[in-house]
C-alpha cells in the first residue's frame, strides 16, 4: 500500500491557463515504528521520482510544507510523513495553520493497528468510549478532508478525494489520511490506471452575465469605492488585471496581508494594509468609502477591524471563487474566478469615473511621510524595532523575500514594509502560528532557491520553534534569520497594558525570590551562539552600525545567516485609525480595565454583526 501511495503521489500533475507542472516533487519525513517499515521502507526502495526532506520536528517540517506550498501559488504541495501517536498530533498545528490560511497541505500520519492484534501498542492513546478512535481523529477538526485507510484498496478513493481537495481554488486546506501501519505493508492488486500520470485541470470559473451585471451595478452607483486586495488575488493570478482596473476608473486599492506585495507599494492608488495592523491612509480613506469591492479576502476581523472600520452605509461586493468568503459582510457575492471577473468589469465599466480629486493622493504622501519617519527615527538607549526594519528593508535586493508569522512585527510590516517585487511578501497571519517563521522560510526556500529570503521573527516566536534551521543548513540552502530580541512577547503585553492590564507573564525574566513572581532580573539570551552551535553564521547587533555592516557581510555567506537584534522594547507601531475586539473583563478592580471595557462598548456600538 506504502508502495503504491508513493507511485500515485508521484504522477499527480495540475494544469492552469494551459500550463502542466508536477504537483508533488518531495516528500518530509520523521521516521518511527508508524511509519518506518510503510512509508519509509517505500521511499528507500525507490522506484520513484520524490525527494525526501529529513524534517526534525513533524509540527516544523509541515509548517515548512505550508511554506513551500504558499510560496508556489498552491501549485505544488510538499506531503508529510509522521509516525502514530505524538509524531502524528505534533502536525494538528500545522493542519489548522494550513486550513485557516486556505494552503493545501497533505499529511500523512502512522495510525495505530487496524487488526488490533497487539493493542495497546507503543504511543497508543486508547479512548474507552470508542476502541475504533485513535490520536489522529484529532485531525479531523482542522482538515477539509480526513480518511483513515483501513484497508489497502481503499488507497484509491482516499487518494482521489485527497486531490480533489488540495486541488480545489474554492475549497482547498489541510488534508489527512492516516495510516494504520499494518496496512501500509499490506499488498494489494492496484490497477495500473490509478497508479499512471494524472493531470488535475484548475479551470478558471467564469463570471456569469447576471453577475457581471450586478456588479457593474454597484461599482457605477458607488461615488467613492475602494478595493480590498485579499490573497485570492495572488492565487488566481489577477494582480496585472487588479491594478488596471484601479487605473482606469481611479479606484484605490488596499491591501490584506495575504494581499500585499501584489501592486508595487509606490503605485499612487495603492495605499497599503488596511484595518488593524494597517496604516492611516487605507483606513481614513476605508472609513469613508460607500462601496467595499473585497477581491480574494476572507475579511478577517483584523482586515475589518472587527466589523467597526467601515461606515454603516456602506455596501460591499465580494468578488470570491470561494462562496464561504464571497457572502461575508453581507456582500453582493460574485462567485468567480478573480481574473476572469476583473477583466470583464474592465470592459464592462467603460465611462465610469469616481469622486476622488486629492483625497488619495494626499492620504499617500501623509502615509509615506509617515513611514520613512519611522524607518529614519533612532531612540536614545539602544535600537528600536522599526528602524531595525527600516535598515533590512532597504538592504533589501529587488526579488528577495520577506516573511513572518506572529508577534508585533506582522503589524509592523504590514504598516512599514514596502516589497521588493511581485509576490515578494510572504505572510502567514491567517493563524499567526509562532514558530512558522525559521521552518517557513526553509518552504519559501525550497519553493524558490534562487532568491534571498529574510524571515522576520521575535525571540518568543524562535523560542517557540526553529528546529528546520538544522534541515537548512543539512540541505545547504542559505535563510536569512532576522530576529528582534525584545525580551518576551512585546506584542500581547502591549495589547495586555492597552487594555487596562499591568505586565503579567509576557515578559522574560527570571523568577523573583523576594516576591515569588516572573518579575526578577531580564534573562539575556545569546541567540547567535544558539545558530552557531547549529552551524550557521551568526551575528550580534545592539546598533544601527553593526546591523548595516552585518547586512552586508551576510550576503557573502552561503549557509543560514541569523542576525541577533537587540532592539528596545515596546518601539513597534501603534494602530492608525482602527480597532480590535479582544474579551475584557466586565468586572474588575481595576479602575483601567474597567475603563477599557466601557470603551469595548462604545466601539461595539459602532459595529456590525454580519
Amino acid at each position: 500500500m506504502a508502495q503504491a501511495l508513493l507511485k500515485f503521489l508521484d504522477n499527480q500533475y495540475i494544469e492552469v491557463d494551459g500550463v502542466e507542472s508536477k504537483f508533488v516533487s518531495g516528500i518530509f519525513g520523521i521516521f518511527g515504528h508508524g511509519c518506518v517499515v510503510g512509508v519509509g521502507q517505500a521511499l528507500e526502495q525507490g522506484g520513484h521520482n520524490l525527494k525526501f526532506y529529513q524534517g526534525k520536528n513533524e509540527q516544523n517540517m509541515a509548517l515548512a510544507a505550508v511554506a513551500y506550498a504558499k510560496q508556489m501559488d498552491r501549485k505544488a504541495i510538499i506531503p508529510c510523513v509522521s509516525s502514530i501517536g505524538p509524531g502524528a498530533t505534533n502536525m494538528v498545528t500545522a493542519c489548522g495553520c494550513a486550513t485557516a490560511n486556505r494552503i493545501p497541505l497533505l499529511v500523512l500520519p502512522g495510525d495505530t493497528f487496524a487488526c488490533r492484534q497487539p493493542d495497546p501498542v507503543l504511543q497508543q492513546a486508547e479512548f474507552f468510549d470508542n476502541y475504533g478512535r485513535t490520536v489522529t481523529d484529532a485531525f479531523k477538526g482542522v482538515c477539509h478532508y480526513f480518511d483513515r485507510i483501513i484497508r489497502p484498496e481503499q488507497l484509491m478513493t482516499a487518494c482521489i478525494n485527497a486531490m480533489r481537495v488540495l486541488t480545489d481554488p474554492a475549497d482547498t486546506g489541510a488534508v489527512c489520511l492516516a495510516m494504520p501501519q499494518d496496512v501500509e505493508g499490506e499488498a494489494y492488486d492496484y490497477p495500473e490506471h490509478f497508479l499512471q500520470k494524472r493531470v488535475w485541470h484548475i479551470d478558471r470559473r467564469p463570471v456569469s452575465a447576471s453577475q457581471l451585471d450586478r456588479a457593474t451595478q454597484m461599482i457605477r452607483s458607488a461615488k467613492k469605492p475602494i478595493i480590498v486586495c485579499g490573497g485570492g488575488v495572488r492565487y488566481s493570478g489577477a494582480e496585472k488585471e487588479l491594478q488596471a482596473l484601479a487605473e482606469k476608473y481611479n479606484i484605490p486599492v488596499s491591501e490584506t496581508q495575504a494581499g500585499k506585495g501584489l501592486i508595487d507599494w509606490n503605485h499612487p492608488l495603492n495605499l497599503g494594509g488596511i484595518g488593524v495592523t494597517g496604516g492611516k491612509a487605507a483606513n481614513v480613506i476605508g472609513r469613508d468609502a460607500d462601496l467595499v469591492i473585497g477581491v480574494g479576502t476572507r475579511f478577517t476581523d483584523f482586515t475589518t477591524s472587527s466589523k467597526w472600520l467601515f461606515n454603516e452605509d456602506r455596501k460591499v461586493l465580494g468578488i470570491n471563487i470561494c462562496p464561504f468568503d464571497a457572502y461575508k459582510m453581507d456582500a453582493q457575492a460574485i462567485v468567480a474566478d478573480a481574473k476572469e471577473t476583473l477583466t470583464a468589469l474592465i470592459e464592462s465599466l467603460d465611462g465610469y469615473k469616481t469622486a476622488y480629486t486629492t483625497e488619495i493622493a494626499d492620504a499617500k504622501k501623509e502615509w509615506n511621510a509617515i513611514v520613512d519617519e519611522y524607518y529614519s527615527t533612532e531612540l536614545e538607549g539602544g535600537l528600536n524595532q522599526t528602524l531595525a526594519l527600516g535598515i533590512i528593508n532597504e538592504f533589501m535586493s529587488e526579488g528577495d523575500i520577506a516573511l513572518g508569522s506572529a508577534g508585533s512585527l506582522p503589524g509592523d510590516m504590514q504598516r512599514l514594509f514596502r516589497p521588493n517585487g511581485v509576490r515578494t511578501y510572504h505572510m502567514e497571519y491567517g493563524y499567526s502560528n509562532m514558530g512558522y517563521e525559521v521552518n517557513g522560510a526553509l518552504g519559501a526556500k525550497l519553493a524558490k532557491p534562487e532568491a534571498e529570503v529574510y524571515t522576520f521573527c521575535g525571540d518568543g516566536s524562535f523560542l517557540m520553534g526553529h528546529s528546520e534551521l538544522y534541515t537548512a543548513i543539512q540541505e545547504g540552502l542559505k535563510i536569512n534569520i532576522c530576529l528582534f530580541d525584545n525580551l518576551g512577547w512585546g506584542c500581547i503585553e502591549n495589547l495586555q497594558n492597552n487594555q487596562g492590564t499591568d505586565t503579567f507573564g509576557t515578559v522574560f525574566r527570571a523568577r523573583n525570590p523576594k516576591t515569588g513572581m516572573l518579575d526578577g532580573d531580564e534573562i539575556a539570551v545569546d541567540f547567535a551562539k544558539i545558530a552557531e552551535g547549529y552551524g550557521a553564521k551568526a551575528y550580534s547587533i545592539r546598533t544601527s552600525a553593526e546591523l548595516k555592516s552585518a547586512l552586508e557581510d551576510a550576503k557573502k555567506q552561503d549557509r543560514p545567516v541569523l542576525f541577533d537584534i537587540k532592539v528596545l522594547p515596546k518601539t513597534m507601531t501603534p494602530g492608525f485609525e482602527s480597532w480590535w475586539r479582544v474579551g475584557v473583563a466586565e468586572v474588575s478592580k481595576s479602575k483601567r480595565v474597567a475603563e477599557a471595557y466601557d470603551d469595548m462598548q462604545k466601539h461595539i456600538a459602532q459595529t456590525f454583526d454580519y
